[in-house]
């Protein structure tokens, strides 16, 4: 059996997240606006195989590999989404309630072969394989909720980032208080991070005309990328202190 392969939840954990969902979405723009789009699609592919492979052959969690592999499925969920309604011509509250379904579909074969869906038991191969089928579709979803509220719905991105910032602040307090169980919590506010931060990274980068501040996604993507760093870091140097047990199982399902 292997050593859980996934961080802690803490709030370092919630700020690595959300930066990883920001770069993801800014840089999937960038490169898509600067590269033949098959191309960026096909080597973000590529790089994302690379990176999962790495992270499915170690044994134990290694910071810089977890967070490059969540970084790149950023990307290339971002890539996945925007293909489907720009190439393909899918409406967005289309793609929005197929991704759900494959998200829930993801979620009753993972519980019904492993009878969890906890964090704090990404101990063998099968969990692995379902947390990051679970991990892609999320990404995926949030990017379709977040254009489906900014550009279908006509909030604009930063009311779109308020409105998911607000809502993925919720099943953290419905956890503490409320009495909500921790997975379901987990996976709720997990999902809600990726609209979260790329509205936001979208409404700092896009030109004005279209609603952003005009920052750049590449400055942007450098800025969000220097944050990821400095979290991968801090988590490296706190993993050098005495092992930790691994967490209890919050909730079965």
């Amino acid at each position: 059996m292997l050593r859980n392969k996934v961080p802690e939840v803490t709030a370092l954990f919630w700020v690595a997240k959300v930066l990883t969902t920001a770069m993801g979405e800014t840089t999937s723009d960038f490169l898509v606006h600067r590269i033949d789009p098959p191309v960026a699609v096909a080597a973000a592919a590529l790089v994302l195989v690379g990176v999962l492979a790495l992270q499915l052959a170690v044994r134990r969690f290694i910071p810089w590999i977890y967070w490059l592999a969540v970084l790149m499925v950023a990307v290339f969920g971002t890539m996945v989404a925007d293909v489907i309604h720009v190439q393909f011509g899918v409406p967005y509250l289309v793609s929005t309630s197929a991704f759900l379904v494959i998200l829930a579909a993801v979620f009753a074969l993972w519980y019904r072969t492993q009878r969890t869906l906890s964090v704090h038991r990404i101990d063998n191969h099968p969990r692995e394989l379902f947390y990051w089928t679970a991990v892609m579709t999320t990404f995926a979803l949030g990017t379709a909720v977040g254009d489906l509220t900014a550009v279908t719905f006509g909030l604009g991105y930063l009311a779109s980032g308020v409105l998911f910032g607000v809502l993925f602040a919720i099943p953290g307090i419905a956890y503490r208080w409320w009495g909500l169980g921790g997975t379901a919590a987990f996976w709720m506010s997990y999902i809600l991070t990726r609209p979260f931060g790329a509205s936001l990274s979208d409404w700092l980068a896009l030109p004005p005309y279209r609603h952003g501040l005009g920052l750049g996604t590449g400055l942007v993507s450098l800025v969000l990328f220097a944050g990821i760093v400095v979290c991968v870091a801090v988590t490296s140097v706190r993993r050098q202190g005495p092992p930790r047990e691994d967490l209890p199982d919050a909730v079965a399902a």
